[in-house]
């Protein structure tokens, strides 16, 4: 297990909890539908992320320079960068918010602490020892999956309003399923797992990319597909427990403007117990140290590939000054905005939505990448997976097409 799991992990960020949760709150079981829905796009265009890392040996934006126009990766990557900072920013303002909650003292304080935390980790430490750290922070997610079973579901109407959803397509509603396709499909998680591919590539002592390298193929394609499917089955399981426990607690009391993840744990307290409380608010810490680095990290690797830079959480920090230069800006711009009168929580829903209307075209390239022999040899996606992938994309257009028809009534 490697790049998929902590992929699908880093997808239930506290940013992530905090739309999973307003969406629980505000429709109930209305959008339980989503996790299950979406588990089958995800797993195809994430298999296809990881292929195309591993096959070339480079990552998500090196291939876009090496094949399409600079304005197309240029505006993609300043897009993935805007939004990948309004992520930090959200996800570091809950965490202090959450420790705060749990144990008193300055939010802000706390919150400059998990930054320079991370960033340390991921400057100083190697990534061969620094992966298997991440990889034990995706046991804090389990925190989502403990606290559904300490507060009482009626799981026969759980069933039945997810399999047989009362799907609208009000605005408020529409707006939302995008938010969740947006946080669940997310752009940040396709950069990130294919460069994570590269990098343990890289750090593998007689492995190759699979183009130049197709003997090592069988055990590594294998691989991927497991570990993709493992690590998005936990992502959408959590979400899922997460959509479930707004849902059955917050909702059914009448509480359906919910904010932030933090603001969330907070109302669950009276209504499901200090345990639970207390199990919610730990799980929003935990995932945020798994995914403040990733979304810094993703961010980088698209800048520094885009401006062919050297790239890596594997090199030294004077190995790859630039790359570490747009993790320290985007993590500290994160920290910054959580002291100006921008809201980052208020924004980070319409982060979620930028995220799916910037995954379109992304999604759009990364197939047609995929399909292409001068860029993937032999390793040219199988139908079933273009199909899958295609779907994914489809989906999200569609979706956001559906958002802007319905805009304004």
């Amino acid at each position: 297990m490697g790049p998929g799991l902590i992929t699908g992990a880093a997808d239930d960020d506290p940013s992530g909890i905090a739309t999973y949760s307003q969406v629980g709150a505000a429709f109930g079981y209305g959008m339980l539908w989503t996790a299950f829905f979406t588990f089958p796009l995800m797993v195809g265009i994430q298999i296809v992320s990881a292929r195309i890392g591993r096959v070339t040996g480079d990552g998500l934006a090196a291939n876009i320079r090496q094949h399409y126009s600079p304005v197309l990766l240029h505006g993609l990557v300043i897009l993935l960068l805007i939004a990948n900072t309004i992520n930090i920013a959200a996800d570091i303002g809950a965490m202090g918010a959450a420790l705060k909650l749990l144990i008193g003292g300055p939010a802000h304080l706390y919150a400059i602490a998990f930054a320079a935390t991370s960033l340390l980790l991921q400057i100083f430490i190697p990534f061969p020892r620094y992966a298997p750290i991440l990889k034990a922070l995706t046991l804090a997610l389990f925190a989502y999956v403990a606290t559904v079973f300490v507060v009482k579901v009626p799981w026969g109407e759980v069933f039945y309003q997810t399999i047989m959803p009362s799907i609208s397509f009000k605005t408020d509603y529409v707006v939302a399923v995008v938010a969740v396709l947006g946080t669940t499909i997310s752009p940040y998680l396709f950069f990130w797992q294919a460069s994570q591919e590269v990098e343990e590539q890289r750090a593998t002592k007689g492995d190759e990319p699979l183009r130049n390298a197709p003997e090592q193929a069988t055990v590594h394609l294998q691989r991927i597909k497991l570990d993709t499917y493992i690590g998005m089955g936990f992502s959408n399981l959590v979400s899922f427990f997460i959509i479930l426990t707004a849902a059955v607690t917050l909702h059914l009391h009448g509480i359906t403007d919910i904010q932030t993840s933090s603001q969330a744990a907070e109302a669950l307290r009276p209504l499901a117990g200090e345990f639970a409380f207390a199990l919610f608010t730990a799980g929003i810490i935990g995932t945020g140290l798994l995914a403040v680095p990733i979304l810094g990290a993703s961010a980088a690797y698209a800048v520094a590939e885009a401006f062919e830079w050297r790239i890596g959480l594997g090199r030294k920090l004077l190995q790859a000054r630039g790359f570490y230069l747009i993790l320290t800006i985007a993590t500290l711009l994160g920290v910054a905005l959580n002291f100006t009168p921008i809201d980052p929580i208020k924004a980070l829903f319409w982060s979620a939505v930028i995220n799916g209307v910037i995954a379109v075209p992304i999604m759009a390239v990364m197939m047609l990448m995929a399909s292409r022999p001068d860029i993937m040899g032999q390793f040219v996606v199988s139908r079933r997976l273009q199909i899958l992938g295609w779907l994914a994309t489809a989906v999200m257009a569609l979706a956001v097409l559906v958002m802007a028809a319905t805009w304004g009534r």
